[in-house]
């Protein structure tokens, strides 16, 4: 099997004007440990990057905007050749910075949006005017005819709202929606018992496939939700259904679960390499080995696709080639990347027997 990497998160700061209560990184306004590297360090990068792949390219953060140079960043990588995105909060978005971003080459922005209504949004992003932002920025998107897609990360405190998140995303104009399901990392740590039950993440998931069979409109994928491809495989075959993969031009390709180490990676503001943005571990570091070298030889990336490799029912299951269950989640909870997935409540054939 060939492992191309095909999507990159780069955490181009770790600063952040919000608080939310699942920051992976705990990002804050000042983070002195993890200062913003320079201009000509991100070029260098860049430089990487494309001597050996072309991924898409999702500047990140934190939040990206807080950088003055964030667009020269994206200039510079859209010249060489890479699929340069953004990835906002929505609360800096202004006129001006609509001009930029279509000026710099930008193909896609994604947008946070966690919920239908502010008291929601805002309890989640613990910042009042959080929510008229997201709303602000997919108005001024639409206006400047910037393609968006919108992230929608859900906890017990707004599984509720799932539905109705769905609703005003198509509202909006969005280009694509994807329903996160929380990895407890960084802050997200704090929160664990806030996690979706396995049950209730068994239900949603099956919600999803009944309404992307109906979904003409916009694009719509759970993330970090890997045994949703084992549900779509059970489901097509209960009803005779041939499964169709519908993507997004800028997206991973989505017809598998965890992808982590696998088509993408995380670039973070210290020039780690990391599996995906919510996997704590380094595969290596930028400032000791090229992009490249990491990718084809971290010892950490090649457990990841060796899935004779993986313990527990993930082991054992018929679907671990479609799924593979979250190993960010696998590590955070069991403190065993290659451990099963610990909210996936099906129960493989070979246990059954």
């Amino acid at each position: 099997m060939k492992f191309e990497l095909k999507w990159l998160a780069w955490e181009i700061t770790r600063r952040c004007n919000l608080r939310c209560v699942h920051c992976r990184s705990s990002s804050n306004l000042e983070v002195k440990e993890h200062p913003d590297f320079s201009l000509s360090e991100a070029f260098r990068t860049l430089d990487d990057i494309a001597s050996f792949a072309k991924p898409v390219v999702v500047l990140s953060g934190g939040e990206p905007l807080l950088r003055q140079d964030v667009f020269q960043i994206a200039k510079y990588g859209t010249e060489k050749g890479l699929r340069m995105c953004l990835a906002t909060n929505g609360t800096l978005v202004t006129p001006k910075i609509c001009v930029r971003i279509r000026e710099s080459g930008i193909r896609m922005v994604s947008l946070s949006l966690d919920g239908s209504s502010a008291d929601v949004h805002d309890d989640f992003r613990q910042q009042p005017g959080a929510f008229d932002g997201t709303i602000n920025a997919a108005g001024l998107f639409r206006e400047h005819g910037i393609s968006f897609l919108i992230n929608s990360s859900f906890t017990k405190r707004n599984q509720d709202e799932i539905e109705k998140t769905y609703r005003l995303t198509k509202e909006l104009g969005a280009t694509a929606w994807y329903m996160f399901m929380i990895v407890p990392t960084g802050r997200g740590e704090d929160i664990m018992q806030e996690l979706i039950s396995p049950e209730d993440y068994e239900t949603l998931l099956e919600w999803h496939y009944g309404m992307e069979k109906n979904e003409h409109d916009i694009l719509v994928r759970p993330t970090c939700a890997p045994h949703y491809y084992r549900i779509r495989l059970q489901k097509s075959k209960e009803l005779g259904e041939k499964v169709e993969h519908r993507t997004l031009k800028f997206s991973t390709g989505g017809s598998k679960g965890c992808l982590a180490g696998q088509l993408i990676a995380l670039i973070d503001v210290d020039g780690n390499v990391l599996p995906c943005s919510y996997f704590p571990l380094p595969a290596g570091s930028l400032k000791e080995q090229s992009l490249q070298d990491i990718w084809n030889n971290s010892s950490l990336f090649r457990e990841l696709r060796d899935f004779s490799s993986y313990k527990g029912s993930c082991g054992a299951c018929e679907y671990i080639r479609v799924c593979g269950g979250c190993r960010a989640r696998a590590y955070a909870v069991h403190g065993d990347y290659l451990a099963e997935e610990p909210f996936c409540s099906y129960t493989p054939m070979k246990l059954k027997k």
